[in-house]
């Protein structure tokens, strides 16, 4: 049994402030009541995720109710209203008596599977059910003092890593085995493993990939795919093995006590060529706009277009964030797919407390990838860049 000192609790102060928030929410939409189920979600407002179901009413104490393992939700969870169920039944009657005949409840619609939510649509009857996914997205969007102190571990463990890299890079050697030995040296380090993602059949292992695999595309949301370890797994790193003069990108998202960060830098044995460090250069010019255009306020879609037209001035906005990718940054927290969304098509207005990845990438098929990937909080004043990490291609 480990201490509590070696594992972080959210404090019931914190929590209370995030269930106000969705109360909030709740009165706002005339619903009296959301029923949490997904995983991250049940930890964002109870503190554990045990396999519970938690009702927040628009007024009054939450109810956590807990199958198992309850022993472990005690110890976890700061809520004061947390019982012992065993059965649908079981949670329906808890239910009961906190929730009015009629009326309009809300649930993760964005998660719930299908044949989960007719279930509950059955068991919850007569009331009508509300997607409040939006709402709860929306309140995880911006972070708390708490929160950014918990990302900023991640950012201290994801760092020690990113330093050991130049030592243990070796021409010959393959992606896997690269890729394994940082997977240890983050482990050993508290790292949960891959983080959580909320969309659909997205994953996200580390890509540690060099050369023309950094350009393999894959059915991964994002600028880079690799072409994994076989079709069952078809993303990362490969048995590739690292070769001179090609580039080799880490994009490693470590994941301390849930929260996450998301770093890419570049290496390579020997120089790249003149057209990869321009493409290279023109993301860390891009990553200096962003950061001195970035404040409260500003327009998510409007920043966007400003890199986009930026590599379109360079000549390499064919290259761009690769295949079919239209975001530049997105949102951080207890899932790497968080809001805000950096995109071409997504208007957002940003706000401080808001923890973003900035990653401007050009992709080159048959070459590889160049470009960078940070971690920034958005303060009143601006962006602040939570590491302190070379982001020039580094040449061994």
């Amino acid at each position: 049994m480990f201490s509590k000192t070696q594992i972080c609790y959210t404090p019931l102060r914190e929590l209370l402030k995030r269930i106000e928030r969705l109360q909030e929410r709740l009165r706002t939409a005339g619903i009296q009541a959301a029923l949490i189920v997904q995983n991250v979600d049940l930890f964002y407002f109870s503190g554990t995720c045990q396999d519970a179901h938690l009702v927040i009413p628009a007024q009054g104490e939450p109810l956590l109710m807990v199958r198992k393992s309850f022993e472990r939700a005690l110890e976890e969870s700061a809520l004061n209203n947390i019982i012992a169920v065993h059965s649908y039944k079981d949670i329906s009657k808890s239910m009961a008596g906190i929730l009015k005949d009629r009326g309009r409840i809300g649930l993760e619609l964005d998660v719930l599977p299908a044949n989960l939510f007719l279930r509950y649509k059955e068991m919850l009857k007569p009331l009508e059910l509300i997607d409040v996914s939006g709402a709860i997205r929306e309140i995880r969007m911006v972070k708390s003092p708490y929160e950014i102190e918990c990302m900023k571990e991640s950012i201290r463990v994801t760092s020690e890593m990113y330093n050991e890299i130049p030592n243990l890079i070796k021409e010959g050697m393959n992606e896997i085995e690269l890729s394994s030995r940082l997977e240890l040296l983050m482990r050993v380090r508290g790292n949960q493993g891959n983080p959580r993602l909320r969309a659909f059949n997205q994953e996200a292992p580390p890509h540690v990939l060099s050369g023309r695999n950094s350009a393999y595309p894959s059915f991964f949301d994002g600028p880079t795919g690799g072409a994994g370890l076989s079709p069952a797994f078809p993303q990362g790193p490969s048995f590739k093995k690292i070769g001179r003069n090609e580039p080799i990108l880490v994009d490693f998202s470590a994941v301390i006590n849930g929260y996450v960060v998301d770093h890419t830098r570049i290496f390579s044995i020997g120089p790249l060529s003149d057209k990869l460090v321009e493409a290279h250069n023109t993301a860390l010019e891009i990553k200096r706009r962003f950061i001195k255009e970035m404040k409260p306020g500003a327009n998510g879609k409007a920043l966007y277009d400003i890199a986009f037209s930026m590599a379109e001035k360079a000549g390499l906005s064919s290259y761009f964030m690769g295949t079919g990718v239209n975001f530049v940054g997105h949102g951080l927290g207890l899932e790497l797919d968080e809001l805000p969304v950096i995109a071409k098509n997504h208007q957002i207005t940003l706000q401080a407390g808001m923890v973003l990845a900035l990653e401007p990438k050009f992709v080159f098929p048959g070459e590889g990838t160049v470009g960078v990937e940070d971690t920034f909080v958005l303060t009143d004043s601006g962006l602040e860049q939570l590491n302190s990490l070379d982001d020039s291609i580094k040449v061994l």
